[in-house]
């Protein structure tokens, strides 16, 4: 072999051992895993990161880019892991999962927020056909409930929780594929008011990105003021809020707490920091005469607060409302 074609194929090795040291160095600063374990931790309650203090019990990071609750799949060395990411439309199933922590085991202890050691949240990427549940875990850490996915498509799964010997609660997020039709259903229009079921819930505040804003629903039955709401969970309501787009997370209760025997209403506020502008999708939960209930609202959050202003009189059109447990609004 000559010197010149020698030297040719040296450099020709090089040039190739470089592109695939890039392609490594690439492939690892975007693995979503890793990328979440080393971003900065979801702030606690009322800390300030980024200059915006988040009152929420399970707050966003800011809106400079920072990881918000619910996007990642893994975060300080949790990771949320579905027994199947498969199923079946209308099939009745057990939904299980664990939470595997730092060590790679099964986390088998948790510090109970809201009455529960972990909330599950599902709804289908459309937002349609939203869940809070709760499952229950068996000695080996395992989670487990009976589960029907009403129609096909993507489906989120959110797991919140606070870790035992952890000071902050932590939401994880991941997609299952479930089989079946698929009709997509688009975001409602925004509205001051929700009628489902006898129900009629209507929303008041100004809610801007990045400041706390405080939002009132008001429910009533039958066009009377609801004023013996039941504790749930700890509170008079449950408030989750989507970002449209990427699903990022925020889950807030009021400031009052609930106890048994306790009765609210017709008033539930919540204080909330939105993170970034954009639309939200809505989910109160309430418990009346025994059953709970969701109302769904989508929110228009801008740059600068502007006012939702509630009807001044609503009708009840419960025949012509939306059935929160199924996927279609």
């Amino acid at each position: 072999m000559s010197r010149a074609v020698a030297l040719r194929l040296g450099a020709f090795a090089g040039a190739l051992a470089l592109a695939f040291g890039a392609a490594f160095a690439i492939g690892s600063a975007v693995d979503p895993i890793a990328a979440a374990d080393e971003a900065p931790s979801a702030p606690a309650h009322g800390e300030e990161m980024g200059g915006m203090e988040q009152s929420a019990d399970h707050g966003g990071h800011d809106a400079g880019g920072g990881q918000l609750p619910g996007l990642a799949v893994s975060d300080a060395g949790y990771t949320f892991t579905p027994a199947t990411t498969f199923f079946t439309s209308g099939a009745k199933t057990q939904l299980r999962f664990t939470i595997q922590g730092p060590d790679g085991k099964p986390v088998t202890k948790y510090t109970r927020t809201h009455e529960k050691d972990l909330h599950l949240i599902v709804v289908r990427r459309d937002l349609s056909g939203f869940h809070h549940v709760h499952p229950r875990m068996d000695a080996t850490g395992t989670w487990s409930i009976p589960f029907t996915f009403t129609a096909g498509g993507t489906w989120r799964l959110y797991a919140d929780f606070q870790p035992a010997g952890l000071d902050r609660t932590i939401t994880l997020g991941t997609d299952v594929n479930v089989s079946g039709r698929y009709v997509p259903v688009p975001v409602a229009e925004p509205a001051a008011s929700y009628s489902f079921d006898g129900y009629d819930v209507t929303l008041q505040g100004t809610p801007a990105a990045g400041k706390e804003s405080e939002l009132t629903f008001r429910v009533s039955r039958g066009g009377k003021p609801v004023t013996d709401l039941q504790p749930y969970l700890g509170a008079f309501g449950h408030l989750v809020s989507l970002r449209g787009g990427d699903l990022a997370y925020l889950h807030n209760h009021p400031a009052q707490h609930a106890e048994a025997g306790m009765k609210g209403g017709p008033e539930i506020t919540f204080a909330t920091t939105f993170p970034t502008a954009g639309t939200y999708s809505l989910f109160l939960d309430f418990q009346h005469a025994g059953a709970v209930h969701t109302a769904e609202f989508t929110v228009k959050v801008g740059s600068t607060g502007t006012a939702i202003v509630p009807p001044t009189a609503v009708p009840s059109h419960a025949e012509e409302g939306h059935d929160h447990e199924q996927p279609v609004r």
